[in-house]
């Protein structure tokens, strides 16, 4: 092992830092003068490196492929136990729904339950948001001929919308759901209870009048109700939402701010009643 002297390592430490900023500094100047030649050694350097990159990268892919591939196969794995749990208790409720199913035919049966006939329905057209008379109603365009009558059900895909209040010989008007001149009867599915499904000109219309003991739960169902002959029993209208404000508000299932077609059901219900078809007392007689 050669000892340097201590004067001559100082002087070394001394001259390294002037001696690197001053390849440093050539380097630059070489750069600078002859591109060309900078280019063509770095294009060297590449050429050299690139096969020994490419046989890195073969073996790299492999691993990476075998890793992507090995976490599939987990997740289908996963996938497949989900769905073989599902499809057990799709079989539980298929055999529940079958239990139920003879149940009820039984039942019908011993009933004589006369199943009621298939509503008939004309299709609409949405052709504006015209109000009229009130603040939440939209104008269907219809074919000429087609039989529409007041009180007639209005529905999209979805669910209620409203019921008809106005008919002309090509065009009737609906009173949406959410307009304040709009009552409905209501049945909350969990519970069963009654209530009074009122407009309020906004997005959601309100419950009130439901049973004391039974106020409506978060996210139950609620259908119509077949009281003062209407609507049918069963339609679907939305779930419950529970306001900010403590109000049992309706999240609706029909898209009110989307609609292009509508359908108006004939269920047979008396609907709203023309004046002539309301009783009126008999004069008394004069003695």
């Amino acid at each position: 092992m050669i000892r340097l002297s201590i004067p001559l390592r100082q002087a070394l430490s001394r001259l390294s830092l002037p001696v690197l900023i001053a390849a440093a500094l050539g380097t630059m100047l070489l750069g600078k003068a002859d591109t060309a030649l900078v280019e063509r050694t770095r294009m060297a350097v590449a050429d050299t490196l690139a096969p020994i990159y490419g046989l890195i990268a073969e073996p790299a892919g492999a691993v990476r492929d075998a890793v992507q591939e090995f976490r599939f196969l987990a997740a289908l794995r996963e996938e497949n136990a989900r769905l073989r749990e599902e499809n057990d208790r799709l079989h539980r409720w298929q055999a529940a729904a079958l239990a139920l199913d003879a149940e009820n035919s039984l039942l019908r049966a011993q009933l004589n339950y006369i199943p009621e006939g298939a509503a008939s329905f004309h299709t609409g057209r949405v052709v504006a948001d015209a109000g009229g008379t009130y603040a939440r109603a939209v104008l269907l365009a219809l074919q000429p001929g087609i039989a529409i009558r007041k009180g007639q059900v209005a529905l999209d895909e979805r669910g209620l919308v409203g019921r008809v209040t106005e008919v002309g010989n090509r065009s009737a008007r609906v009173l949406l759901v959410t307009d304040m001149n709009s009552r409905i009867p209501v049945v909350l599915e969990g519970s069963r209870a009654r209530a009074m499904m009122a407009g309020t000109n906004g997005d959601r219309p309100r419950l009130q009048f439901w049973p004391e003991g039974t106020p409506p739960q978060e996210g139950e169902r609620v259908v119509t109700s077949a009281e003062a002959g209407v609507f049918p029993a069963g339609l679907p209208v939305g779930v419950v939402h529970w306001s900010e404000g403590g109000a049992a508000e309706v999240e609706l299932f029909a898209r009110l701010g989307r609609m292009d077609l509508l359908r108006i059901f004939d269920f047979g219900m008396s609907g709203i009643l023309p004046p002539e078809a309301v009783a009126r007392p008999e004069p008394r007689a004069r003695h």
